[in-house]
Order: structure tokens, then C-alpha cells, then sequence
């Protein structure tokens, strides 16, 4: 399963679009799954379209670790986050092209979300056994990935490799453009 490369830092201006939000509604996605001072990661979260929104979710006693390889897409995010005054809610890390650095999360997430990241990946099976490390007993991973650079049997070859970590489908949801999946982590 190898990547179809990174997206470039300034396409993150349009990953963060008010359009995209109308089509993607990160809250309506991720509402169901991400309540209160729940601990939460956004895997490939760019400028922060989705982590915004979960700082929103997870409340002031809440937790965002927010995921990326590319430096300016986490400076973009912690303007955005200062601005929205979420920045003491959020946790920005830059990981490597080979590692999502995040060993020292073992056992410590309830929700993780990978959206359209995964496929840019040189190692996705990788990534994902990282994020089915991360989660505590009972935490919900939300994978999706853009219809329109991986197929529906590229997506299941994918769920794949998070079935063979133990990870169990809870649901499959309806996401505009996007083949989507939640597992859940044994407790």
C-alpha cells in the first residue's frame, strides 16, 4: 500500500475551505464519537480542519493531539487554533515520512481520526498499527479516505490491515466523496 504522495502545504489553504465544510461538516462527521473530555488525535491534520472542530467537541477539559509530516501545515493550524482560542486545547506534533511518532500514546486515546491521510503514506499498515496502539481498550478509530485516489477495494485492503490489529467495525458511515469506516478497540 504505498502513498500517492504528500499533499503540498498550500493545498491545505483549500482542504480548509467553507465549501468543504458544507459538503464534510466536520462536527456532524465526528460528533457521534468524540464527547466531552475525551483525549482524541488527528492523524494528517494539515491546517485543521478537522482539529478545530474536535477542540471544539472534547470541551476545556479535553485533549487534541494533532498529527503532520509538514512543519507548515502545523504552524498554519497553531495560528488558526490561537485565533479560534482552542490553542491550550490542542497538541501539535510534526511526525516522519517513516513513523507517526506517537509510541509514547500507547494505550492513552479514545478516538483517533485518519481522513484522507493514509493513502499518502509510505507504510499505511505501519501508521495504522500506531493508531490501534494509541487507543485505550473501547477507543474508536474514524478512517476515511477520498474515493476519487483510492478505491473501494484500496479502502478495503486498508480496513484490512486494521481488522488483523484487532480493531472490530462498529459503523460505516456515509462521508460526501469518502469511503469511511469506525473500529473500535476491544476494552
Amino acid at each position: 500500500m504505498s502513498g500517492h504522495g504528500v499533499c503540498p502545504w498550500w493545498a491545505g489553504y483549500f482542504l480548509a475551505s467553507s465549501l468543504r465544510r458544507w459538503l464534510q461538516d466536520p462536527e456532524k462527521i465526528l460528533k457521534p464519537y468524540v464527547k466531552d473530555g475525551m483525549r482524541v488525535m488527528d492523524v494528517g491534520s494539515a491546517m485543521g480542519f478537522f482539529t478545530l472542530p474536535l477542540a471544539k467537541l472534547v470541551g476545556d477539559q479535553g485533549r487534541v493531539i494533532a498529527v503532520d509530516l509538514q512543519e507548515k501545515m502545523i504552524r498554519s493550524l497553531q495560528r488558526r487554533a490561537q485565533k479560534a482560542g482552542l490553542a491550550g486545547r490542542i497538541e501539535t506534533r510534526i511526525c516522519s515520512s517513516t513513523s507517526l511518532e506517537i509510541d509514547d500514546l500507547a494505550g492513552s486515546v479514545d478516538v483517533a481520526l485518519a481522513f484522507a491521510v493514509l493513502h499518502e503514506m509510505p507504510d499505511s499498515a505501519a501508521a495504522i498499527l500506531s493508531i490501534a496502539q494509541s487507543l485505550k481498550g473501547g477507543g474508536l478509530f474514524l478512517m476515511a479516505e477520498p474515493t476519487g485516489h483510492v478505491s473501494a477495494e484500496g479502502f478495503r485492503q486498508t480496513s484490512e490491515v486494521a481488522l488483523q490489529q484487532g480493531l472490530e467495525v462498529v459503523a460505516e458511515p456515509i462521508i460526501w466523496h469518502s469511503h469511511a469506516m469506525v473500529l473500535r478497540k476491544p476494552a
